[in-house]
């Protein structure tokens, strides 16, 4: 990839660098950069133990093969002709596709001239090793240099390549692709494009930063061999299992599990080498399995890195055409991970070492039968020590990164479509996942080339490739971001798309939905939506309060949210019924009416009806885990002898004879929760319920064949719907209930008498355009009158322009109300409806229908925050934060500076000072210290107390030791904190003086 650098421009070097990231078969990799020079030479960047070195490209070439000056020079220039040394090259001259000037000659000089004193390549090794010897593991002590240099050519710079000639190749045509970048004939590549990209799997982490660790241990273990075979002193036998033993159980093995496990937990890697990756946390994300969206959602997820989150631009974020049909559009989050993480389309998916039907791929044997296939099409081998012709006449054909050969520009877009026939057809040896990125010459654009991956963790998608006959059978191909861009693809409805005769379409889009995720593709007609509003949506479908899943009776998930009436939606796309969202609903069909009505609708509030929340609607559950596992108590002498049981002492318990709480039980804050029994000291001790709230023991599990050791109790939080609660419908139209409206209070229809189970302002529809859901009500209407479900399947419109159209189609809104005029209701979907106050008729007709409701997981219940006294911070003696801690919400800055605006000054006084950290502290108005005062004890006095009155109290007398007296002592109430500034300003020399009067 050719992109600007990041390397400074100072020493000589450029702002441009072909960049290269050589994968091993592990698919640990190793970035290279090939700077170029103001000199017009070039150096090779690489990295060893976190330091990047550079070599002279000169020298890296001769090192690689044995080679000669003039091959080099001819390799170096092949993509420039002399006007007298071909006659075809006229055509080339004015024309597309010219990558080399005549600048190229006198480069290649250049970077011949710096290494002319090696002339052989075990001079160049040599010379190379002498340098890194110190560097390389296990080579320290090698005295053979040239098996050093060699070394590091192969593991830290062409890690991917075997053969030396590959790498001879490779190298010169990144030579050729830079200076093309530096005379401006071809384009830097975009690094954020999707087509320069692949993804780093799961599991290959794992195993790059398992084989690293293992690595560390052998080291540190050859080390801890050495060691004792060097100490003289002591006697160590090498035959000796036990002493080889011993001295490794100083290395434990185990740091190697911990390792992984703690990068698991935390998302950290604790590594030296940086493993080639830009970013060392936020590698993790706990599946949450809040809904089955949710959780599906963290499997289809691409991050693109932490590391760019905190970067103050835009272009990393921009949605590029390249990632069309491979990365949805719409389902991404707002607020700072926006653009970074993406999801995965429905139809796109991830190649891997897997094949279609499950078996290991062989990709040795791939790579020999696309080579043969490339041969028997008249590609030009790259023999070792052949100079190749180079574009415009020739392009190069590289194959997973290594150049394999070259091909005529003549005969090149005819291999191309027959690579393309023969990765669809049935009995082919090519795999079908094989991504044929042809680059066609052309004038200033992308460097040219014919460049086809095999290697796993690529992005592909299935598009139907037209070029094919229809008698051929199968047709749909299976493409990468990389070759998309060459591609002429066309929608079925999108007429020729501007195309000129001259590049007619040889693919098809399938569908255009396509290119939405699983989640996006859930919204009904979200082609009739304000694009933000789908976007809102999606991330409201992953915090719904759903039936998240169906084996809840044998789950202890952590926390868990329950709906208790799910129902299935009656308008829905293709879909549901293709990912069987019907096994976990997330919503309710509820009664909508449009209406402005009583005031509390304002400002995306909503009234629920009191009587439909009584009968169950949006009834719903918190489960929550706690797991109690005594063998993991920190002492280890009693470790064995504690177990669940209830005291015998306590007969009238609330909890059973095993010491756990009974199913069914409510539990209330400080009650009895379980028993724990200690053998040795014949003690038993109750653990008591730590929350504020009152909790229903739902499922009790042990573990344990003799002694009860582990149990997990799991709770239940009942939360039906109450004021503050949030709700959505599916359109992005979030908001709280204000009021829960008696039945007999809210409108009525004229029609059928039916009260709505919701209401909505209709302000909320005319700034955000959510036309589908309004679309949906008339929708669901017909549906229910119907008893059927209505297809909402996005851009359903979009007619193949090549199927024959009756020409008077009917529009959606036209099928729609044929519908409901079929039942008998209004064409539009409104009614006539009377106030349920007065029993008058509203003056104007009302918009109602069932809409599909989902009930958020942001609910009153577990976010108020309250108190008047409580826990307070030790230092400060002011209200600890925290809700679960019972502390108290911050008045902060702009609180203050509102009550300050608002003249409330006695409010501001009350709050930052009186029910804060309210002190009374001794002064002392003489030398007005605050630290120096001190309360004398006063001496017992010897005295008979008075029967019936209260006892005599010394006076209180306090002292400051600065001025060594107790006249002048004054009591000034201050906030604590105040006292504490004076402490720490006098740590650090500073002394606080105040000034009393009586002024005030």
């Amino acid at each position: 990839m050719v992109r600007n650098s990041f390397r400074d421009r100072k020493e000589g070097y450029t702002d441009k660098a072909v960049v290269i990231r050589c994968a091993r078969e592990d698919q640990s990799s190793v970035t290279v950069k090939l700077y170029y020079l103001r000199n017009d030479s070039a150096r090779l960047g690489f990295w060893i133990q976190g330091r990047e070195y550079l070599l002279p490209v000169g020298l890296v070439l001769k090192a690689l093969i044995d080679t000669t000056d003039h091959e080099i020079y001819k390799n170096l220039t092949c993509c420039y002709v002399e006007k007298d040394e071909s006659c075809d090259v006229k055509k080339y001259e004015k024309g597309k596709g010219n990558v080399g000037t005549q600048l190229v000659g006198e480069r290649a000089h250049i970077i011949l001239d710096e290494v002319r004193d090696f002339i052989t390549r075990r001079q160049c090794l040599e010379h190379i090793g002498g340098h890194f010897r110190p560097l390389m593991r296990g080579l320290e002590d090698e005295s053979d240099l040239s098996v050093v240099g060699e070394a590091v050519l192969e593991d830290y710079i062409f890690v991917h390549l075997d053969k030396g000639f590959d790498k001879f190749n490779l190298l010169i045509f990144m030579v050729q692709k830079l200076f093309s970048l530096m005379d401006q004939t071809s384009l830097p590549d975009n690094p954020d494009a999707l087509q320069n990209h692949e993804v780093l799997l799961p599991g290959h982490l794992i195993t790059i930063y398992l084989k690293e660790k293992l690595e560390d241990w052998l080291q540190r273990a050859k080390k801890l061999l050495q060691d004792q075979i060097n100490n003289k002193s002591k006697t160590f036998d090498f035959c000796s299992l036990v002493n080889v033993k011993k001295v490794l159980d100083k290395n434990p093995s185990k740091h190697i599990s911990l390792a992984v496990e703690n990068m698991l937990k935390t998302g950290r890697l604790v590594t030296q080498s940086g493993l080639d990756l830009q970013q060392r946390a936020g590698l993790t994300v706990q599946a949450e399995r809040l809904n089955y969206l949710r959780y599906l959602s963290h499997f289809r997820a691409v991050h693109r890195g932490a590391s760019f989150a905190g970067l103050r631009t835009t272009s990393v974020r921009k949605l590029l055409p390249e990632s069309w049909g491979f990365l949805c559009p719409v389902h991404t989050p707002d607020g700072e991970p926006c653009g970074l993480l993406n999801h995965m389309t429905s139809t796109c998916r991830i190649t891997s070492y897997f094949d279609a039907q499950g078996n290991i791929r062989n990709f040795l044997h791939i790579r020999e039968s696309i080579l043969t296939v490339l041969s028997e099409l008249q590609m030009i081998s790259s023999v070792p020590k052949l100079v190749q012709a180079g574009p415009p006449a020739n392009l190069s054909v590289l194959l997973d990164g290594c150049v394999v050969g070259s091909i005529s520009s003549k005969v090149v877009e005819k291999v191309v479509a027959q690579l393309r026939r023969l990765k669809v057809s049935a009995s082919s040896v090519i795999p079908d996942d094989l991504e044929v990125g042809y680059v066609p010459l052309s004038s200033r654009g992308a460097y040219p080339g014919l460049y086809l991956f095999t290697s796993p963790s690529r992005f592909v998608r299935p598009v139907k490739n037209i070029s094919i006959p229809s008698d051929e059978g199968q047709n749909i191909e299976l493409i990468g971001p990389f070759e998309q861009v060459f591609m002429e693809i066309r929608c079925p409805d999108g007429r020729d798309g501007g195309r000129k005769d001259a590049f007619p379409a040889t693919h098809e889009e399938i569908h255009p939905t396509g290119m939405l995720s699983v989640v996006a593709s859930l919204t009904p007609w979200s082609d009739h939506n304000q694009s933000p509003r789908n976007m809102y949506q999606c991330q409201m479908a992953k915090q719904t309060m759903a039936f998240s899943l169906q084996a809840l009776c044998n789950r202890a998930d952590q926390k868990l949210y329950h709906l208790k009436t799910p129902q299935s939606p009656i308008v829905r796309t293709s879909a549901y019924k293709k990912y069987c969202i019907d096994e976990y609903p997330t919503g309710t069909n509820a009664i909508v009416a449009v209406l402005s009505y009583t005031g509390y609708d304002m400002e995306d509030a909503m009234i629920l009806n009191k009587s439909s929340v009584d009968r169950g609607m949006f009834h719903g559950l918190i489960y929550q885990t706690e797991t109690i596992d005594l063998s993991d108590q920190k002492s280890r002498s009693d470790r064995s002898r504690k177990f669940f049981r209830r005291s015998n002492i306590n007969k009238n318990s609330s909890i059973d004879s095993d010491g756990l709480p009974y199913v069914g039980q409510t539990i209330k804050s400080n009650e009895e929760l379980y028993s724990i029994h200690n053998e040795v000291t014949n003690e038993s001790r109750s653990i008591k319920h730590k929350g504020s709230e009152p909790v229903i023991v739902d499922y009790v599990a042990i573990d344990g064949k003799k002694l009860l050791q582990k149990a997990s109790i799991r709770f239940r939080h009942p939360r039906n719907p109450i004021i503050g609660d949030k709700f959505s419908s599916r359109h992005g139209q979030k908001g709280v209930c204000s009021q829960l409206w008696p039945d007999v209070d809210m409108p009525f229809s004229g029609v059928t008498g039916m009260r709505p189970d919701l209401i909505i302002n209709p302000h909320a529809f005319p700034s955000r355009m959510t036309i589908a859901m309004l679309l949906e009500s008339v929708a669901a209407k017909g549906g229910s009158l119907h008893g059927k479900y209505v297809d909402a399947t996005p851009f359903a419109n979009s007619k193949n322009v090549n199927e024959e159209t009756p020409p008077q189609s009917k529009t959606l809104v036209d099928e729609l109300g044929e519908m409901l005029k079929v039942k008998g209701f209004n064409y539009h979907g409104t009614e006539v409806m009377y106030s349920g106050v007065y029993g008058t008729e509203l003056t104007c007709e009302i918009f109602m229908g069932p809409v599909y409701y989902q009930r958020l997981r942001h609910m009153v219940s577990d976010k108020y925050q309250v108190r008047s006294t409580g826990t307070i911070d030790q230092i400060t003696h002011q209200p600890i934060k925290g809700r679960k801690r019972g502390g108290g919400i911050r008045f902060g800055e702009m609180e203050r500076d509102s009550m300050l605006a608002h003249g409330a000054a006695y409010l501001l006084h009350d709050r930052l000072h009186t029910c804060s950290d309210y002190h009374i502290a001794d002064v002392c108005s003489i030398c007005g210290s605050i630290l120096t005062t001190s309360f004398v004890k006063p001496e017992r006095r010897v005295g008979r107390a008075v029967k019936g009155l209260p006892p005599i109290r010394a006076s209180k007398k306090v002292i400051c030791h600065a001025c060594q007296t107790s006249r002048g002592m004054e009591t000034v109430a201050m906030p604590y904190v105040f006292k504490y500034l004076a402490a720490e300003l006098a740590a650090m020399n500073i002394k606080l003086t105040l000034q009393l009067n009586n002024a005030a």
